[in-house]
Parts: C-alpha cells; structure tokens; sequence
C-alpha cells in the first residue's frame, strides 16, 4: 500500500498513525537501527520508509499542491501558444574545446578584440557572453572554460545553447575534455560544429582528427555524415568567415524562434558580487524581451532590473531574445545556471520566499537527519581526516568549478570538506566560521577586508589567495598530503662481521668487526644477526677505530661496536646496521 507524503520530514507520531502501528513500535524499530527518537520528533524519508516497508506500506514523495500550482504560473507565463507571433531569433552557440587548443583565440579572432593575453594562467577565468554580426544576422557567443574543471560549467553552458562549435588542434588531437565536450553537446541533443584550429602549422594533420572524431560517432560532411567542419587559423584569421557562415546556416536549419512581444525568460550564465553596484548577474534571454523596470524571479532570489548593460559595457533599455546581457537589480547573487523569468513583484517575492523556505528546509534535514545509510557512511570513514575549506570566489561560475575540482581529490585517508562557499570578499564572518571549523579559507580573484585580515591574525586563521584555479588545487593536494599518517621504511647502511670480543669496563662487551659491506654510524640502528636469525635490534651505542670515537666506518675496515644494553655478542656474529626514513607521501 502507498502513503503519500508532501513533506520532506515527518514525525514518529505522524508516521505511526499513516501506517497503524503504535508509536512505541516505531521508535523500537528505530533504535534497532541506532536512532534515539521520541514521539515528536521529525525522522527523514528514507528512514521513515525503511521502517513502512517492514510493515508493507510504501511512501511516496508528493509536492505540496500549492507549491506545484505557482510553480506551473511561472512556467505558463514562460510560454505562448501561438505560433504566428513567434520571429527567427539569432543562434547562442557555446564554443567548446580542449584547453590549449586555441578556443579564447579563436573567439579574439570572431570578436577582434584580444582577451587572451589579460587572463591570468592563460586561461579564461569565467563563463562571458558576446554578440557578433555577421552578414547583417547576430549570432551570440557562449565562452566556456575548456579545462576538465570546468565540468560542471560547461554542462551548464550546454543548456543554454543552440549550437556547439567544437574546437581541436590540428597538431594535437582529441583530448579527454575534448571527448567531454562531446559527450555534453550530444546529452544536450546540441548540433555540433567542428572548427579543426591551428591548420597553419605544419604538423597540422586534419584527417588524423577527422578518423578521431570519426571514433566518437562524428562523421564529417566529405566523409558522408552529417557534421559541418571547418579548417580554421585563429591567430592568422583563416577561416572565420566560413566558420560563421556555417554557423548561420546550421541556425536556419534549426528554426531557431522566440516570441519578443511577450515577458522575458533565460538563464544566468555568470554572477557576481560587485563591490560598487551589489549582485550583478550575465544572463542570455531565451524568450520575450527584458525591459528595463521588470520584476524578475532567478530560483531563490528576485529583484527588479534597475539597469542592463551589453557586452560591450552600453547601457541599454530593452533586451530582446539571444541577447547576452549583464543585469543588476537583484536582492542577492543569483546562482549561475539558474533560469530566469519576468512575472509581477508580488508573486516574485512570494514564490522567491517559499524557494528560499523549502531549500532551507531541505539542507536542515541534510544536515540533522540520521538515515540508516548515512550511519553505514559515517562508519566507514571515522577513520578519515577533514581538510575544512571556506571557500570564496569573486563570480558562482567560478566558485562551483573550483569546488568541484577540489571534491574530486581523492585520498583514502584525507577528504576536503567545503563548510561554506559564497560569492565576494573574504569577511570577518568567514574568518569566524573557519575559526570555529579549524578550516583554512581559500579566497579565488577575492581579497580580505581589514577586518578580516586582522581578526584572522588574531584567531590564527590562515587565508590563501589565488588568481589561477590549477595553483588553488595543487596548494590544496599539498596541505592534504601534509595530512597524510607518516609512512616510514627502513634504509639499508652496512654488515660487519664479529671478529674479536673485548669485555671493556664501564663499556662492556666491545665487538672486533670488519666492516663487509656498506658501512656503519655511530648512533644508527643495529640488529645483531646470528645464525641467519635475529637475536637483538638496538642501536649502536659506541665506534671506534684503534682508541679513537669515530662518526662512521666504511667497508675493508676494521673497528670496534658497542651495542647499547647488550653485551651477548659472540665471534661470528653479523652486526647489520640501518636507519629508518620518513618517505614524502603524496595524493
């Protein structure tokens, strides 16, 4: 039998009366799984439904009705049911690529701008949109990140597009973000363009990456399939035209239409904290056109469009469909990836509010409830160490590669756990948060205020800066290996064999050796070997040679070795001597 149930927590009473049990039945039940809970207290789903399927009923999740009618105004008020009002609009097309492989230049080359030389670590640091004209039509670009960190971005980038122009080095090949790009662009159902990149240099080999993509399932026009290629030179400027005439063409095939006439909807490709002008947000309209004035709703936050400024820093009035436009006006930083859509304020603000209730409420229940497999969970890694991160970032599109970069570290013993992720600079607040936490913050294109920078000396807080994402990680694998239990292993020095014994007062037995092989220290480790077995392991306590105290002795030497607290030495016998080493560890 099923129970329906619209919240995302329920209590043991609550439960006992949906599935006839009594309440004192439950809370055995739960105890059996090692959860203390009273009458009144809330459980979580999961667990509630381990202990209804004992008793045959099976819970099912259902959206409050009040929660699903708003949310469905929201998305009819992002529709129109007729056909004749919608008009062509131009292609927002993601360029796509291994890092390296020219993508940023190639977009200098389409935007004749030079991006590429400003971007710290040579590589672009956020998700930017730009507009180009190209014989009299528009066509919006999309820049996305083309290193494997940027993952979760570029996935993003995908949603918003219309086409994908997939750039490969010519001398170079596809690559493993190459292969991911792919793999996002075809997820996306997305048209691919290839733009084969680097044609001029006379290692280029453009059949070699047609046979390549030919492996992913990518057969190019000349060899009878269906993808456009396009054999460009983004730093001598071949090709471009061609590469945007394909692009228009790929467009008209695609009947790309949206409705100007109506209220405005899109998503956010980047966001921000900007000191001057508070949350600023880049977003691409999909549909209708964005005036300045409208109440507009993005997931958990609203606000009303106070100004827009193009991606040539303009200041304009009306945004119609495709255009990439950053906009400032909102309560709080949007998330990056969010959708966006102009409905009256006063519904903004009430769907915004009960977004921003049900999320809390959902991370409550994350953080406090105690499910059967989250106890197995805890259980397996007790015996892991925590590197705590507060973690900030001057856009989201950054501060979400950058976390998903460093959650994938992985280590058998140390794991990073990001307690906070925010957006701007590093606060007195932060620094509290990662004193509390013995965290360490990481601040990405931020920097401290003066407060924080002194409560930070004070609580003993450590705040690491970084404008380049790769320097942020590796610093991150180091701390973590510091982390790391020390492993030793033994080093091997020399062997003497016992030629002599000499019973010396105050030292006692002194052993006549000559060294064999390697050689000996004063002070280092000793095992005495007798027979081919282990009779003792010490240290050596005392080296001489003639009557003379000596730091060490080399093989072809004679000398005389006292072994600290043993004197059972017999002519014969081997004196092995080693030292033990710390080895490095590394993730």
């Amino acid at each position: 039998e099923k129970i329906k149930i619209t919240k995302s927590e329920i209590t043991v009473k609550e439960l006992a009366e949906k599935i006839n049990l009594n309440a004192s039945d439950i809370i055995k039940k739960l105890m059996a799984f090692g959860i203390m809970a009273s009458i009144n207290e809330n459980i979580d789903l999961d667990t509630a439904a381990v202990v209804a399927e004992e008793s045959g009923y099976e819970i099912e999740f259902e959206e409050p009705e009040e929660e699903k009618v708003i949310e469905e105004e929201i998305l009819l008020a992002a529709m129109d049911d007729d056909p004749k009002a919608l008009t062509s609009r131009p292609p927002v097309v993601t360029v796509m690529g291994h890092v390296d492989h020219g993508k940023t230049t190639l977009l200098d080359a389409i935007r004749d701008t030079r991006v590429t030389e400003r971007e710290a670590g040579g590589i672009t640091q956020h998700i930017g949109a730009y507009q180009v004209e190209a014989d009299g039509k528009y066509i919006t670009f999309l820049d996305t990140p083309g290193h494997e960190a940027f993952t979760a971005m570029r996935a993003r980038g995908a949603q918003a597009t219309d086409i994908a122009v997939l750039v490969v080095a010519a001398d170079d090949g596809v690559m493993p973000q190459t292969v991911e790009a792919i793999n996002h662009a075809k997820a996306g159902n997305i048209p691919i363009i290839v733009a084969i990149n680097k044609i001029d240099r006379p290692e280029a080999s453009p059949d070699r990456i047609k046979q390549q993509l030919a492996e992913h399932d990518l057969i190019v026009e000349e060899w009878g399939g269906e993808i456009i290629c396009v054999d460009v030179s983004a730093i001598k400027g071949q090709g471009i035209d061609s590469l945007l005439e394909m692009i228009l063409l790929v467009a008209e095939i695609e009947e790309l239409k949206a409705n100007p006439n109506q209220a405005a909807s899109g998503i956010i490709i980047d966001s921000q904290l900007d000191r001057g002008r508070g949350p600023v947000a880049t977003g691409v309209i999909q549909n209708g056109t964005l005036n300045i004035g409208d109440s507009i709703i993005v997931g958990t936050t609203y606000g009303r469009v106070r100004s827009m400024t193009n991606d040539r820093g303009q200041r304009i009035e009306k945004a119609p469909p495709s255009m990439p436009v950053q906009i400032q006006g909102f309560a709080e930083v949007p998330l990056a990836g969010e959708g966006f859509q102009v409905i009256d304020e006063k519904t903004a603000r009430s769907v915004a509010m009960k977004r921003k209730d049900l999320q809390r409420e959902q991370r409550y229940y994350q953080r406090s409830k105690v499910s059967v497999d989250d106890l197995l969970k805890q259980m397996g890694e007790s015996g892991k160490r925590e590197l705590n991160i507060v973690l900030k970032s001057d856009a989201h599109g950054s501060a979400e590669a950058l976390m998903q970069s460093l959650e994938k570290i992985e280590s058998e013993e140390v794991k990073v756990n990001i307690i906070h992720n925010g957006v701007g600079a590093v606060s007195e607040t932060d620094v509290m948060l990662a004193a509390a936490s013995q965290a360490i913050i990481i601040g990405f294109n931020v920097r401290p205020d003066t407060n924080a920078n002194r409560m930070a000396e004070t609580e003993g807080v450590e705040i690491k800066l970084y404008r380049v994402i790769y320097e942020a990680i590796e610093n991150v694998k180091q701390m973590m290996a510091g982390m790391l239990e020390p492993k030793y292993k033994e080093k091997y020095l020399g062997r003497a064999e016992v030629r002599e014994i000499f019973k010396v007062p105050r030292a006692g037995v002194i052993a006549g050796s000559y060294l064999i092989d390697g050689k000996i220290t004063n002070k280092s480790k000793a095992r005495l070997i007798r027979d081919g077995v282990i009779a003792y392991e010490g240290r050596v306590g005392s080296l001489r040679r003639f009557k003379d105290d000596v730091r060490e002795v080399e093989q072809g030497y004679e000398c005389g070795i006292g072994i600290e607290n043993y004197n059972d030495i017999k002519i014969g016998d081997i004196i092995e001597a080693f030292v033990i080493e710390e080895v490095e560890r590394k993730l």
